[in-house]
């Protein structure tokens, strides 16, 4: 399976709720517990500014390049850098790269992205570029696909990219979210708002549902799953239940429900807050083994393995 990752993905937001260490954290976790070699990553290239403008308004891909503190970019409530700005780029360019990879190979994942919070003409939610929508657009600028679905389990609704695609009937949005939460809603395609304190049960429940219908009705050719780890019980910014176990088996219904369907899935990570950022790390890389084991790629023996020592470790996970 590859990965895109680069160093640049962690950038410094100073004292901050967002946790910009855990993309590096992830790559090498994955290394030392051999679900992955170095040679598994891959750089993403150079970003190209007329991808990003694919989605963004010039107005506000000046301001970001040109580091101009206006209505557009305040909104975001991150700092803003020229390594800040770089590393949106970069992780954009990450998925561009990963999307291309999982049509390639089926499953892929972008090891950062998933900014979902960030509009045409602003950011917003600790996100500069809708990585997610620019993939999506420069994916049909080049003739890769015509119709997409994005699955979005973060913790808060996918309101950017709810928005990008409001009038755009060739890209399917669902989100299921925290209804009593960050952000003001937009209408996606299908929305779940969930009440506080849901657990492993309903959520997966409503998602077994869920998943196999939006992809009958509406025939996606290529899914992007936005694999958020802030739905976590013991996350900072959240109230949800869910824990790492329940997590883990949200991933594995998208996952094999793509899989069955004989869709490409391109995985980004998303959101994560938990009090201790290696619980964060640990449930991106239960994404990642769920990806290695639906192409078949992790074998029983080590998934078994791991989860003994995962449960030795943290009953309660």
């Amino acid at each position: 399976m590859r990965f895109v990752y680069s160093d640049r993905y962690h950038f410094n937001v100073g004292v901050h709720f967002f946790p910009t260490e855990k993309y590096k954290m992830v790559k090498e976790c994955l290394i030392a517990e051999k679900f992955a070699q170095s040679t598994d990553f891959f750089e993403p290239p150079a970003p190209v500014i007329d991808d990003v403008r694919l989605v963004h308004t010039k107005e506000y891909v000046d301001d970001l390049l040109n580091l101009r503190w206006t209505s557009r970019t305040v909104r975001s409530e991150l700092p803003l850098t020229w390594e800040i700005v770089q590393g949106f780029l970069t992780h954009t360019a990450g998925t561009i790269l990963a999307c291309r990879f999982a049509l390639e190979d089926g499953v892929a994942m972008n090891v950062g992205g998933g900014f979902h919070h960030a509009f045409p003409d602003h950011g917003e939610g600790f996100c500069y570029i809708n990585d997610i929508a620019v993939a999506l657009k420069k994916l049909q600028k080049d003739g890769l696909i015509e119709r997409a679905a994005v699955i979005d389990c973060d913790l808060h609704q996918g309101n950017g990219t709810a928005k990008i695609f409001q009038n755009d009937p060739r890209i399917y949005t669902f989100s299921i979210h925290q209804e009593h939460l960050y952000p003001i809603k937009e209408r996606s395609e299908l929305d779940i708002g969930l009440e506080d304190g849901t657990g492993d049960e309903e959520y997966n429940r409503i998602l077994s549902e869920t998943v196999p219908r939006i992809i009958a009705e509406h025939k996606p050719q290529f899914i992007v799953y936005v694999a958020g780890a802030d739905p976590y019980y013991n996350d900072q910014l959240g109230a949800l239940r869910l824990t790492k176990r329940g997590l883990a088996l949200r991933d594995r219904i998208v996952l094999e429900n793509c899989r069955h369907a004989g869709l490409a899935v391109s995985v980004v990570l998303a959101g994560g807050y938990a009090l201790d950022t290696r619980d964060t790390v640990e449930i991106h890389v239960n994404t990642a083994k769920e990806c290695l084991r639906v192409l078949g790629q992790l074998t029983q023996k080590s998934e078994d393995e791991t989860n003994n020592e995962t449960a030795q470790q943290n009953p309660s996970s």
